[in-house]
């Protein structure tokens, strides 16, 4: 799928098969502990109807350094034609991270969304699930067989 698109940097894939494409800065931006900040990447698309982008964190700023996107994901609407900016949070807690211009920040993900209609009824059908949730299925394995 082609999708029209107006940056200084186009968004690139780094390997074959990967499903989000890297954003970087066009700005230089010093992010402190707990700190965050919009950073902008001058990318700018028009996606075409029943499609969404989604900005999402790279795994490795966030392992190594603490770096998030704040808004996870942040959504991209398909009539949404202004800059794709990227709110980077710092999560460590002593150290801070100097964001450089053409540094990548975030990923870029292009889904299809087909429409839906909502309809309101009295009630739903039941599922295995039901209404849980929250933790309703346990978080730790070891706890649970005790």
């Amino acid at each position: 799928m082609d999708v029209p698109i107006i940056a200084s940097v186009v968004p690139t894939y780094a390997h074959p098969g990967d499903a989000g494409a890297d954003l970087v800065a066009t700005e230089a931006v010093r992010l402190a502990p707990g700190e965050r900040a919009l950073i902008g990447t001058g990318v700018r698309i028009a996606l075409p109807e029943g499609y969404v982008a989604f900005v999402v964190p790279r795994s490795g700023l966030a392992a190594k350094h603490g770096i998030t996107v704040l808004n996870a994901p942040g959504t991209v609407d398909a009539g949404y034609r202004g800059e794709i900016k990227v709110t980077l949070l710092n999560t460590d807690r002593t150290e801070p991270y100097e964001v450089a211009v053409g540094d990548r920040i975030a990923q870029l993900i292009i889904m299809n969304v087909p429409p839906v209609r909502f309809v309101p009824v009295d009630e739903l059908a039941d599922s295995v699930r039901g209404a849980g949730g929250f933790g309703s299925t346990g978080y730790d394995t070891q706890r649970s067989a005790r």
